[in-house]
């Protein structure tokens, strides 16, 4: 039999099931009823058809949830706390039985501000804050407090100035270090008992100023500390330099010292078993003791005189010979030449000399090549 029938406008007509064939023997089953009713709903144009495809994407798609690496997911079942959806994809109640909101937990934030703080030794300072901080509790951070951000600016403001305020100046502009890490721990227990649900990851800092109202007397400030640091330094530097030179010095006197006294009273020890000795000489035989006593006397004295008079009142002139060393006792007697002689060898002069200004009788004089 043809669906298509002529004069049914191309209408698609199933065909007809006899009633034979249905169960029952011939009676109407109610879900075949059932079953035609909506497959008519579905059929064709009927709008039932496409809202229903809507409700069932919709809910679908309603109870479906990707959430991205960075980000957990907080699930609210009737406006109530329910669970945190770790990052892929999640399955959840449709709206409006749950519902979820999206935090960005690993996004690290910034919060720069200046702030006018006031040292323990009454000194203003401009600081420049610089906080790094992300969601660490996700639930904290919708639902611990009103607005955690806002929070966290007014908590950094109030530490820094507390921690600032505790110091000197010397220590906020040279040593900003320590104030640095002792604010971050107390922003840190300020944000828990406020339950946050935010994590510090960084506070510095960055700078300390003057304001522009005092930076000049801040300056002058300044540089008298700075030079007072240079003349502690050189000093320090001077200290180091001329402590081990003075100490060497007085090293080296005090062993001169001693060398000297050593020296000294091994010399009059030396004199006084001398004296001894020749005390000793003289009382066994006093001409033989005084004559040599004489006789070294007058060779000390001669030594270093360059005039000699000898034992018949004769005066000799010393002229002193090349060689090396002392001289012998026989050069040192044939430089000796008497003034006599000198006289007698200038008197057999030439004849034909000036009468009229006879020269006088010439002084012998030293010489290192020989006798004059």
């Amino acid at each position: 039999m043809a669906w298509n029938k002529p004069g049914d406008g191309g209408r698609d007509n199933p065909p007809q099931i006899p009633r034979s064939s249905r169960g029952g023997g011939g009676r109407r089953n109610p879900l075949d009823g059932l079953l035609s009713r909506m497959g008519g709903m579905f059929s064709g144009g009927s709008p039932l058809r496409w809202i229903g495809i809507l409700i069932a994407l919709w809910l679908i798609f309603s109870s479906f949830v990707l959430v991205a690496e960075q980000q957990r997911g907080v699930v609210l079942r009737f406006g109530q706390f329910s669970r945190i959806m770790q990052p892929g994809p999640n399955f959840k109640l449709p709206w409006p039985i749950e519902q979820v909101t999206k935090v960005n937990a690993t996004e690290i934030k910034t919060f720069d501000t200046t702030v006018p703080v006031l040292t323990s030794d009454e000194n203003l300072v401009d600081v420049q804050i610089n906080v790094q901080y992300r969601v660490g509790d996700p639930k904290r951070y919708l639902f611990g407090t009103r607005n955690a951000n806002e929070v966290l600016e007014q908590a950094a403001l109030s530490t820094v100035r507390e921690q600032v305020g505790r110091a000197s100046l010397d220590t906020v502009l040279g040593a900003r270090n320590a104030l640095a890490v002792s604010a971050r721990e107390q922003l840190q227990k300020s944000l828990d008992a406020y339950r946050t649900g935010l994590v510090v990851t960084e506070l510095n800092l960055q700078n300390a100023r003057p304001p522009d109202e005092v930076k000049p007397a801040f300056d002058d400030v300044n540089s008298a500390s700075q030079d007072r640091d240079r003349v502690i330094s050189e000093s320090r530097a001077y200290a180091a330099r001329i402590v081990p030179e003075a100490r060497g010095q007085a090293a080296s006197i005090r062993t001169v010292a001693e060398g000297y006294k050593t020296a000294k009273i091994a010399r009059a020890t030396g004199d006084a078993e001398r004296f001894s000795l020749v005390v000793g000489e003289y009382k066994s035989a006093p001409e033989v003791t005084r004559k040599r006593l004489w006789l070294e006397t007058v060779q000390e004295v001669l030594s270093e005189n360059r005039t000699i008079v000898g034992g018949d009142s004769r005066q000799l002139i010393y002229v002193p010979m090349q060689g090396k060393g002392d001289a012998s006792a026989a050069s040192a007697v044939s430089s000796v030449v008497p003034v006599e002689a000198a006289a007698q060898t200038d008197a057999a002069t030439p004849a034909n000399a000036n009468s009229s200004n006879p020269r006088p009788a010439r002084q012998p004089r030293s010489s290192t090549g020989g006798t004059p």
